[in-house]
């Protein structure tokens, strides 16, 4: 009789020993993605930033949603929730994204996404509008990786804004106004990229190429690896973001 459940012996110890690997190869895979999602991480230059902060005209909060951008004055109908770039500390947009708040009283929402990706972020708008209830009108944007994120929560906003983004789903039926900003020079988020997804937006989508601006430029978080190199200055890049993106919450006031 033992010779006879030898063989079933030795199958559970072969099943036992594979689970085991499996379960190894899986805690290995979700460390390393864990490690991975930490390191290299891109901080805010301190300047930009400092200077942002010494703005007399906003107001930055650390809250629970993000990092929270409002006029001084505290004047504000309309928000943005923007969503950073992979492993793109959320500090690195301030500088960019401040005279939203400080010229056109937009109230910007700078998200802070789960393991420093979007795409592993699965809140939804109000998680981040909370922040501003008061606001009546939200647009949402994202730049990079942020921006594709920003593509699957459109249809509960106002209006959308990619920053060097493209869609990975298709909002061309949505209805819901786009602003679609990119740069001559980005070698990342290529003009050749977004033109090939641009059916994918409304067909009354604007999109606007800022001539000299790299991948980069849409942040203040210092050069990045397989970009291309501007030919124009963050604050001309900052300056036509501002204009832009203040148009379009002067259209969906």
């Amino acid at each position: 009789m033992p010779r006879m459940r030898a063989p079933r012996s030795r199958g559970r110890r072969i099943v036992v020993r594979a689970l085991w690997s499996l379960g190894a190869l899986i805690v290995l895979i979700v460390v390393g993605t864990l490690v991975w999602t930490q390191v290299g991480v891109m901080s805010a230059e301190p300047d930009p930033l400092a200077q942002a902060r010494a703005n007399p005209a906003l107001e930055i909060e650390d809250a629970p949603e993000g990092i929270v951008l409002s006029p001084a004055d505290g004047d504000s109908d309309v928000g943005l929730v923007f969503i950073p770039g992979a492993k793109v500390q959320p500090e690195g947009y301030v500088a960019t994204l401040q005279e939203l708040a400080a010229e056109d009283g937009i109230t910007v929402v700078i998200t802070r996404p789960w393991l420093n990706l979007a795409f592993f972020d699965p809140r939804g708008l109000d998680a981040f509008t909370s922040a501003a209830p008061d606001v009546d009108s939200w647009m949402v944007g994202g730049h990079s990786l942020g921006g594709v994120r920003a593509c699957r929560l459109a249809p509960d906003a106002d209006a959308m804004v990619l920053f060097a983004s493209y869609c990975a789903n298709d909002l061309s039926d949505s209805g819901v106004p786009v602003l679609s900003l990119s740069g001559s020079e980005d070698g990342q988020s290529t003009p050749e990229k977004i033109a090939d997804a641009r059916d994918l937006l409304p067909a009354d989508a604007e999109l606007v190429e800022i001539d000299g601006a790299s991948h980069a430029s849409f942040g203040s978080y210092g050069p990045q690896a397989g970009d291309g190199t501007p030919t124009i200055t963050d604050a001309a890049v900052r300056a036509q973001i501002t204009e832009l993106v203040g148009d379009l919450a002067a259209a969906v006031r």
